[in-house]
């Protein structure tokens, strides 16, 4: 089995990764930077968003490059990781989130085209991609067993608020979110979900709340300790990983979520 991971903010490197072998990836939509290797008896492929130093900002993300990239080098399955910022003050930063739902309304990628692979009239496999909820329920319960023996708090479900960047929110937008349902967000993870789908690519998101959301909590924290806890996710993350790719790998049966119903030529 190969598994594709998306490390984001804090995670630029993957600290675990055995023999592991950097390539770069020619796609029609740009040149890709990847690392490849074994956990266990699983073979990885790890990419950066951001970059070696977080070179991309959230607006700077190639998505479309980086989940072709991803496809090129044949992952069976995506884990897709977060650091975000709690909306619904019961997620203490610190937590983990499995999430199992989208708010992602906009679905434009960060130049402002739509969000799809299904850009050109009258393509081959055109279509819409139909689902209950938009994440691999097999992929999510890895993450969610895997997290459980993290020691840190795990929340299972909750909706995912993909926001523009690079600012934060204010505390009206945020206030917004919380009333459509979003429980944590952060500026990247939104168009991964829908191209992974629309690939049909079984696919969960794992998030690490740094913070609170501006106008969650009582009173603001410093900066700094938002940035501490980042540092921290990074180990985090790939602890969990590590103990959900042998569940994977022993999983019946590995699918996507929902159906991509084509109009074939």
């Amino acid at each position: 089995m190969r598994v594709g991971v998306i490390s984001g903010s804090g995670s630029y490197d993957w600290p675990t990764l055995m023999n592991p072998v950097r390539r770069s990836i020619t796609t029609r939509y740009g040149q890709v930077q990847v690392s490849e290797g074994r956990i266990g008896e699983v073979e990885l492929v790890h990419l950066s968003r951001h970059g070696a130093g977080h070179a991309r900002l959230s607006n700077h993300v190639a998505h479309k490059a980086n989940l072709a990239a991803l496809r090129e080098m044949g992952i069976d399955a995506l884990i897709s990781l977060t650091v975000c910022g709690a909306v619904d003050p019961a997620c203490a930063p610190g937590s983990l989130i499995v999430f199992d739902d989208l708010y992602f309304p906009d679905n434009r990628l960060p130049d402002g085209s739509v969000c799809t692979w299904f850009d050109e009239p009258g393509a081959k496999e055109r279509g819409h991609w139909i689902f209950e909820r938009p994440f691999s329920d097999t992929v999510r319960t890895a993450l969610l067993e895997a997290a459980e023996q993290a020691d840190v708090p795990v929340v299972s479900g909750g909706c995912y608020g993909h926001v523009d960047g690079p600012r934060f929110n204010t505390r009206s937008e945020i206030a917004a979110l919380r009333n459509a349902g979003v429980t944590a967000v952060s500026q990247t993870a939104g168009p991964e979900v829908v191209l992974a789908g629309e690939d049909e690519l079984p696919m969960a998101l794992l998030g690490f709340v740094t913070d609170c959301a501006n106008g969650v909590a009582a009173e603001p924290e410093p900066v700094d300790a938002l940035l501490e806890r980042m540092a921290r996710s990074g180990k985090i993350f790939a602890d969990v990983v590590a103990a959900a790719l042998p569940r994977l790998a022993k999983a019946d049966k590995l699918a996507p979520a929902g159906i991509v119903y084509r109009f074939v030529s």
